[in-house]
Parts: C-alpha cells; sequence; structure tokens
C-alpha cells in the first residue's frame, strides 16, 4: 500500500508537469528568463487590506477596502467589502411580478442600444461604483463605436486636476500611478489606455476647491463646459462616479453633475446608470430584476413603445438603465475580463524563487514599469498556483512581487 501511494504521488507531480507545460502552450505565449529587479509596489496585498481595515476606525473603511481589492484585481472581495459598508436589501418579487414585468418589456443589448441612441446625442454621461472594475470595462466597450459616430472626447472624473495633474497623458498615451486614484485599476488603465489608442481627447474635470455636495457638483459641470466651449462641434464621453449622472432635483445637492451640465449648456444629455442593476456579492441581495431577466449581457429594456426603462430616484432620474448579468467565474476570475479580444495566459511560478503570495503584474512593453498602470495584476497564494491573466495579443514585462519587495521580472509575448 505504501509503495502504490508513492507511485500515485509520483504519477500526480509528473501529470502536473506535463498539465503545467499544456497550458503554457495553450496561453500561446514564450517567456525569457527571471531577472531580478528593484520595485516599488504601489499595490496591496489581501491580508494588508484585511488587516488595515481591522484596526481602523473610519465609518467608511469597508468602502476604501472595497476600492483596494477592485484595484488589486480582486473583484469577488471588492463586491463583498462594498456589501458590509453599505448593505441593501429588496423585497424580491412574486412570481406574478416577474410575469407582469416580463410581459412588460423586451430585453435588448445595452451596447448597441446605447451606439443608437449616441447619433443623435451631443453629450452621453455614463457613471460607475468606484468598486466594479466591470462598468469601467463596460464604457471601454463602447468607446470605439462612439467614436465612429463622432465622439471625440472623454471626460473622467477620477482624472487627477489642477496643480497634480497628469499634463503628459495625451502625449504619453498610457495612465502611471500619478494619473489619478481609482485609475490604478488595471481595467480602467486599460480603459484610459484604449481611449488614447483610438484617438479621444481625454481630459479630467472634478473640482480643483476640495469642495463637496453642491459646489463640487457646480464646479464638475463648469469644468465639462469649458472644456465644450473650446470644441463646439465635438462630441462628448463623460464617464463619472455614482449619483453625478443623475438629472432633475436633487435632495441634497439641488442638482447633480448631470443636470448642471444642461443648465449652463442647454444641452440635455444621455444619461445612463449601470449601478443599481448590478450584481452584488450574493445574487439574493441583487435587485430584483436582474433575477426577473436572465440575461447573459449587459441590457437595457424597453417597453411596448419602445421606451427604455430609466433609473428613477425621488426627484432625479437617468434615461437608460443599464442590467449586468450575474458574473460567472473563469480559472477564478470574472469571465468578462477574458473578452474583447482579452486572451488566458498561464503563468508558471514554480521557479521564481521568492516567498509567496505575490502579485503578478504584466505591463506593456515600452511603457514605465516603475510608473505605469499594469495591464492585468493578480494575488497568487503559492508556487503549485497556475495564475491565469487576460491579456491582448502584445508583448509585456511580467513582474512578480511579494509582500517584502523581492521582486523577479520576465518578457513574455502573447500571440
Amino acid at each position: 500500500m505504501m509503495m502504490y501511494a508513492k507511485y500515485q504521488k509520483m504519477l500526480g507531480r509528473v501529470f502536473y508537469f506535463i498539465f503545467s507545460s499544456l497550458l503554457l502552450l495553450a496561453g500561446c505565449k514564450s517567456a525569457t528568463p527571471l531577472e531580478a529587479i528593484s520595485f516599488k509596489n504601489n499595490y496591496k496585498f489581501s491580508a494588508d487590506i484585511t488587516e488595515r481595515t481591522e484596526k481602523d476606525t473610519i465609518p467608511w473603511k469597508y468602502q476604501l477596502a472595497a476600492a483596494d481589492f477592485a484595484t488589486k484585481g480582486d473583484y469577488r472581495k471588492a463586491l463583498e467589502q462594498w456589501d458590509i459598508a453599505i448593505p441593501q436589501k429588496f423585497k424580491p418579487y412574486t412570481e406574478q411580478e416577474i410575469d407582469s414585468i416580463r410581459l412588460q418589456y423586451k430585453v435588448v443589448p445595452a451596447a448597441a442600444y446605447i451606439v443608437e441612441q449616441a447619433k443623435s446625442n451631443r453629450v452621453i454621461i455614463i457613471n460607475e461604483a468606484h468598486h466594479s472594475p466591470l462598468h469601467r470595462v463596460f464604457t471601454k466597450s463602447l468607446l470605439q463605436q462612439l467614436y465612429d459616430n463622432g465622439y471625440r472626447n472623454l471626460g473622467l472624473e477620477a482624472l487627477t486636476n489642477g496643480k497634480l495633474k497628469d499634463s503628459l497623458l495625451q502625449s504619453r498615451k498610457y495612465p502611471i500611478m500619478d494619473t489619478g486614484h481609482y485609475t490604478k485599476d488595471p481595467q480602467f488603465g486599460n480603459f484610459i489606455r484604449t481611449a488614447l489608442e483610438i484617438g479621444y481627447n481625454v481630459f479630467p474635470y472634478e473640482t480643483t476647491e476640495r469642495s463637496n455636495g453642491k459646489p463640487r457638483e457646480i464646479d464638475q459641470a463648469r469644468n465639462i463646459q469649458e472644456v465644450m466651449e473650446r470644441r463646439p462641434n465635438e462630441k462628448f464621453l463623460i464617464h463619472c462616479g455614482f449619483g453625478h449622472v443623475e438629472e432633475g432635483e436633487h435632495d441634497t445637492w439641488e442638482k447633480a453633475m448631470a443636470g448642471r451640465l444642461a443648465e449652463f449648456t442647454g444641452i440635455d444629455p444621455l444619461t445612463i446608470n449601470q449601478v443599481p442593476y448590478s450584481e452584488k456579492s450574493q445574487p439574493e441581495w441583487s435587485h430584483p430584476l436582474l433575477r426577473a431577466f436572465n440575461i447573459t449581457q449587459p441590457s437595457v429594456l424597453l417597453d411596448q413603445e419602445s421606451r427604455p426603462f430609466r433609473f428613477e430616484r425621488g426627484k432625479t432620474w437617468a434615461d437608460i438603465a443599464v442590467l449586468h448579468p450575474f458574473t460567472s467565474y473563469t480559472h477564478e476570475r470574472p469571465s468578462w475580463l477574458f473578452e474583447n479580444e482579452n486572451k488566458s495566459v498561464n503563468i508558471n511560478l514554480n521557479k521564481v524563487g521568492i516567498t509567496f503570495p505575490v502579485l503578478v503584474m504584466a505591463f506593456k512593453k515600452g511603457e514605465k514599469i516603475d510608473e505605469a498602470v499594469p495591464v492585468d495584476i493578480l494575488e497568487v497564494s503559492d508556487k503549485t498556483s497556475l495564475p491565469i491573466l487576460a491579456l491582448p495579443k502584445g508583448k509585456y514585462e511580467i513582474v512578480v512581487i511579494n509582500r517584502s519587495e523581492e521582486a523577479r521580472k520576465f518578457e513574455l509575448k502573447v500571440k
């Protein structure tokens, strides 16, 4: 029996070696030898985020944790922390209510519908939850088609503005750590990178007065208005956070940024809210509308007169509500990471030679790795794991770093 057990164990090791090799081949990539490097890590390990959250006493500590987990590519943990910070419970629909809703609305793909509506608009404002890379991925998916329909300017709330503005972003063509706070998320970085590659004029519009509430909404709208006046014949896409997308009479701000922009410019923007009808960390905590429709892609609901279902809260609204499907997972990562020409790229860390856990970061070849936002990032707990990055075709520098800041680098080509 002991000999048989040893034989089984040996076979297991052989199988693991073969399987790992096959995965490397399946990833269609070639790699160079490891190189020890000095590297400053700008991302937090899961244990560091958890430890800080447990010790912290500020009321918004779980929101901070959610953003930190999102920034390091841990979508599940980001959702979990946000639900601790802002728990919401919805009364489930009855079967009769679900049947009624399904009869009232038909489901159409959100991207195609938005692009069609964009043709008759000059300004689109779409929001995000700051802990959700999914929302950045969706707005990124609209960029090329909107550009093809005349949109040339992209305003981002998340960009640092004023004296600390990243003035070289447009010419550099990629974001760096100082470009913004939320922009350190690789999916936000890819969003910006793609916009610049397409040819958008990417600009900040956040207030520089350190104000909040009503003054902040006014400042944001005025900053956008100023850019619009300099480009009077061009179309604008504005990507903002949470409630800044709302039109109408706001409970505390009087008007949100979108409402102020309409007031200042006389232009009625097409406003899109993708936050309320996105998944929570548990399906049963999500809005019941999500569970009433078996959607498999970002979707819009149209009534019998082809009017879109819109977000409404009190006396505010957004013209279109986007419903996002529940995330499926591939290799323990959100499947939407591997869409839009991204490939599953396997990284073998058996010979990395440093203690675990490690962060694995992929930088686009030619960008400065000590400054640039990585294209993808993943924490790996031990060397027997087979981490899978989501990368488009191209050449990359892969950095592997542990909590002691021991770092290794190698080059990788994704074919």
